[in-house]
């Protein structure tokens, strides 16, 4: 049986939260998410009543997703390096606050890596997503209701596409951390239905794309909904994070080689 078929895990049989401990959590939660996503989707959102209130249509205007950080090449690449670590310290951050309730690595499917079905799974899911999510981009970019996305306009440095693959896999470490085993986990605990955690869950991933336009927002809905249920029937996070770093590499680095040679490429 598949695992995407396989029952869903019976839920953990922890003992009620007293009204102290749901609090605690409640502020544990706020303050994660403060700090890492939830303020980031604050900011997309800001960022496309920006764009919205800019004359012209989304379309013609430009976001990049991995710009230069300092003019200097070699303070560049420093610059690059602190903003993978920092991404990696959010993940390291939700990591640590399940391990100290109770849920260590293994728990939520972040242990040792399965390598032949991670793998498989995280493939299948990376295309998944990823072709019908190119299909979305064009569409809405094409009704201007997206802005028109650069993955990268580094330049061409002799470390940019190494720095690349990094952001690729500190994205996808991040956010599959944080926003599907911490969060669905954390709600899951407070007593939340796994639909009303899922949604909350996807809801927060589109809002910090939203920055890219509508489509970008719903695409990452979309994703977070699969996503989302994926680890709830299956607890296994790696394929997870393997699907996103191939997505988000592919979309980084493809950009990076192609762009100036194939006309449709901004």
């Amino acid at each position: 049986m598949s695992a995407w078929l396989r029952p869903a895990p019976p839920p953990r049989t922890d003992p009620a939260l007293t009204a102290p401990q749901r609090r605690a959590l409640w502020v544990e939660i706020t303050i994660v998410l403060l700090i890492t996503f939830g303020l980031s989707g604050l900011s997309g959102l800001l960022s496309l009543a920006e764009s919205l209130l800019t004359p012209g249509s989304l379309a013609e205007q430009t976001v990049a997703l991995n710009v230069p950080r300092a003019s200097h090449p070699l303070l560049d690449l420093a610059r690059q390096l602190l903003g993978v670590v920092r991404l990696l310290a959010w993940g390291a951050l939700g990591l640590y606050l399940l391990w100290r309730s109770g849920l260590g690595p293994r728990a939520i499917g972040f242990g040792r890596p399965v390598v032949r079905p991670d793998v498989t799974q995280g493939v299948g899911l990376a295309a998944l997503i990823g072709i019908p999510g190119l299909a979305l981009y064009l569409a809405a970019q094409a009704v201007g209701a997206n802005l028109t996305v650069a993955p990268s306009t580094i330049d061409d440095h002799w470390w940019r596409l190494p720095v690349l693959v990094l952001w690729a896999i500190a994205n996808s470490g991040a956010e599959e951390i944080l926003v599907v085993a911490y969060l669905l986990s954390r709600l899951r605990r407070l007593g939340w239905g796994e639909n009303s955690s899922l949604l909350a869950s996807a809801l927060l991933r589109g809002s910090y794309h939203l920055y890219q336009g509508f489509g970008g927002g719903v695409g990452n809905v979309v994703m977070g909904l699969v996503f989302g249920r994926y680890w709830q029937k299956t607890n296994r996070l790696w394929p997870l994070v393997i699907a996103h770093a191939l997505i988000d590499a592919v979309a980084f680095v493809g950009y990076a080689a192609l762009r100036g040679r194939v006309g449709w490429i901004p």
